[in-house]
C-alpha cells in the first residue's frame, strides 16, 4: 500500500470533513486530495521520477502534507530536514541525498542558496511562503495545473517513501530509509479508519522532520481526524489552539509538557475537550508526568515510543496504566510502571538479548531489540552503520533495558551515549570534535544529564591544557557558529582529569554518576 491510498480512502469516506487547519487556512479532505492531483502532476512535469528525492526545508506547514503525498502518489522520496540544521549539516545532507527539487521558504533561501553554491550542484527551488527571490518557484503555480493524467501508482510497500535523518556516532547524521510499509502497516493494524459519524480534532505541534511528527500526521489522515498544525512549538500558542479549535487529541514530548504545565497562564485555558495526551520522544520525568496527569485530570494518556528505525511506537504504556488508582499497593505498583514504554504493540516483535544476541529472562538487562515489517530498510549510502543494527531480520535498537514479570519494558539506559534533549537525539562526537578544535582544549568527554524541562540537556567535562584558563563563556561564544543552537554545550564543567578505562577509553558513564546528583 502507498501512503497517498491513505489520503484516497479517507477522502472516499469523509469527502467534505475539514482535514487540516493551518493560521487562515483549511482544506477538506476532497480538496487536499485534489490539490496532492496537480501537484504530483506538476512534479512529473518537472522531470521527477521514482526514486527521486525531494527536500523539504521549513516548519510546520499544511504544505508540507501536500507535498508528502504528492511525492508518494508518483513514487518519489521526501526528505524532511531540520530547518535550525547549520550550513555544514545542510551541503552535507544535500550532497549525500542529491535531491532533484528543495521546498522552502523565503526565511531558509540564503542559507540554502549558500550550501547548494558549496557543492555546486543543480536543484530546482521552490517557494512555499514568503516573497518569491530570484530563481525561486513559486509553488503557487505547481497547484493550479488542471490537466492531471491519470498515472499508476506505486503499489510496492516495500519502495521508499522518506528518508528521515538522524543523528550519528560520527560529526555526520545518518539517513533512515523508511518505506511506505512504515507507517501504512501502523495505521492498518492499529488505528481505526475514519468514520463519518466520530469527528476528532488533533492538533500537530512535534516537528515535521522529526519520525513523530510524521507518525501523528499520517495516522491522522488515515483515521479522518481533522488536523490543526502548529508551525512551530510555543506553550501559550499552543493552549489557545487547543482552546479554540477545541482540540480533542495532541502528541507531545516531555520538554512540551513542562512548558505548558508550568506557564504563568495555564489556569486561564479551558482544557476539557482534551481527550487524548500521547508523548514520547524523550524520558519524561516522573515528578512531571504526575503533575501534567493531575492538571489534564480530563485526559487519557499514552506512552508511545520508537525510534526514527522503526518508524512509529513499537511499545506503548496505555491509559488505564497512567490512572494512579485503587489500594496503596495497587498505587505504587501504578507509580512504578509510569516509568516503563508499556508493552509492544500487536504487530511488532520485542524481545531484550544479551551481548550473545540470546534472549534474556525477565528481570535482566539487555538491549531491546524490534522486529516487523514496519522497521528501516537500512541507512542510505552507509552499509557498515546498517549491518550493525540489522541482523538476521531484528533492528537492534542500542537502548537497554529489561522486561518485568508482568511484560511491562523498562528502559536502563542506551548502549551508545546519544543524548536526547527534548526529542532530539544527540551525538556526543560530534560535539567533541567540534570543541577539540579550540586551542585551549586539551581532553572533552560530553554526556547528557538528567533535566525536568529537557529530558537531558548537553553537558561538556574538559580538560584544558596545561597552564591555560578559559572561561564557560569562551567556550559558549566558540560554539555559536560551529553548532546548532540544541546541540551547543548547556553545561560546561572544568576538570583537572578525565576517568578511563585500561584501554584509555574516557568512561562517561562515571561522569555521568558523578555530575547526575550535584544539578
Amino acid at each position: 500500500m502507498n501512503i497517498y491510498d491513505l489520503l484516497d480512502i479517507t477522502a472516499s469516506i469523509c469527502p467534505d470533513r475539514e482535514g487540516f487547519v493551518y493560521k487562515d487556512k483549511s482544506l477538506s479532505f476532497t480538496e487536499l486530495r485534489d490539490e496532492v492531483l496537480t501537484l504530483s502532476q506538476s512534479l512529473i512535469n518537472l522531470g521527477l521520477k521514482t526514486g527521486d528525492r525531494v527536500f523539504y526545508f521549513h516548519t510546520n506547514t499544511i504544505r508540507w502534507i501536500t507535498i508528502t503525498l504528492a511525492c508518494a502518489r508518483i513514487g518519489v522520496v521526501l526528505v524532511p530536514i531540520n530547518y535550525r540544521s547549520n550550513p555544514e549539516e545542510l551541503s552535507f545532507m544535500l550532497e549525500d541525498s542529491t535531491p532533484k527539487i528543495i521546498f522552502a521558504g523565503t526565511r531558509y533561501h540564503k542559507l540554502i542558496s549558500s550550501a547548494i553554491n558549496k557543492i555546486s550542484a543543480s536543484i530546482i527551488n521552490v517557494n512555499i511562503e514568503g516573497e518569491l527571490s530570484d530563481g525561486w518557484i513559486d509553488y503557487k503555480t505547481l497547484v493550479i495545473n488542471s490537466d492531471v493524467n491519470e498515472i499508476e501508482i506505486p503499489d510496492n510497500d516495500n519502495n521508499m517513501a522518506l528518508l528521515v535523518y538522524t543523528a550519528g556516532t560520527t560529526n555526520t547524521p545518518k539517513a533512515v530509509m523508511l518505506n511506505h510499509s512504515s507507517f501504512c502497516e501502523f495505521a492498518l493494524n492499529n488505528l481505526n479508519p475514519a468514520d463519518p459519524e466520530f469527528i476528532e480534532i488533533n492538533l500537530l505541534s512535534v516537528p515535521l522532520y522529526h519520525v513523530a511528527g510524521i507518525q501523528t500526521l499520517i495516522s491522522g489522515i488515515y483515521s479522518g481526524r481533522t488536523t490543526v498544525i502548529q508551525d512551530q512549538f510555543d506553550a501559550l500558542d499552543w493552549m489557545e489552539l487547543v482552546q479554540k479549535h477545541k482540540v480533542n487529541r495532541v502528541m507531545v514530548v516531555p520538554t512540551m509538557i513542562k512548558q505548558i504545565i508550568d506557564n504563568q497562564y495555564f489556569e486561564n485555558y479551558n482544557f476539557n475537550s482534551l481527550k487524548v495526551i500521547t508523548y514520547g520522544a524523550a524520558p519524561m520525568p516522573i515528578s512531571v508526568l504526575v503533575e501534567a496527569i493531575r492538571k489534564f485530570d480530563n485526559a487519557n494518556f499514552i506512552n508511545a515510543f520508537g525510534q526514527t528505525e522503526t518508524a512509529s511506537t513499537i511499545t506503548s504504556l496505555g491509559p488505564e496504566d497512567h490512572k494512579i488508582e485503587g489500594t496503596d499497593e495497587e498505587k505504587e505498583l501504578k507509580l512504578k510502571r509510569l516509568s516503563s514504554i508499556g508493552k509492544p504493540l500487536p504487530d511488532v516483535e520485542v524481545k531484550i538479548v544479551n551481548e550473545n544476541e540470546e534472549e534474556v529472562k525477565p528481570m535482566i538487562i539487555g538491549e531491546i531489540i524490534a522486529k516487523g515489517v514496519r522497521i528501516m530498510s537500512g541507512y542510505w549510502n552507509n552499509d557498515e552503520a546498517t549491518k550493525s543494527v540489522l541482523k538476521n531480520g531484528w533492528l537492534y535498537t542500542g537502548d537497554l533495558g529489561y522486561i518485568d514479570l508482568d511484560g511491562y519494558i523498562f528502559l536502563s539506559g542506551r548502549e551508545k551515549d546519544f543524548i536526547k534533549r527534548g526529542g532530539e537525539m544527540i551525538s556526543p562526537e560530534e560535539i567533541e570534535q567540534i570543541l577539540y578544535r579550540h586551542n585551549s582544549v586539551d581532553e572533552v568527554a560530553v554526556i547528557g544529564l538528567p533535566d525536568d524541562q529537557w529530558g537531558e540537556v548537553v553537558t561538556a567535562v574538559i580538560v584544558t591544557k596545561s597552564g591555560i584558563d578559559i572561561t564557560e563563556n569562551e567556550i559558549t561564544d566558540y560554539c555559536k557558529d560551529k553548532l546548532s543552537s540544541y546541540k551547543r554545550p548547556e553545561k560546561i564543567i572544568f576538570e583537572n582529569y578525565l576517568p578511563r578505562n585500561s584501554m584509555g577509553k574516557i568512561l562517561k558513564k562515571d561522569l555521568r554518576k558523578k555530575y547526575s546528583d550535584l544539578f
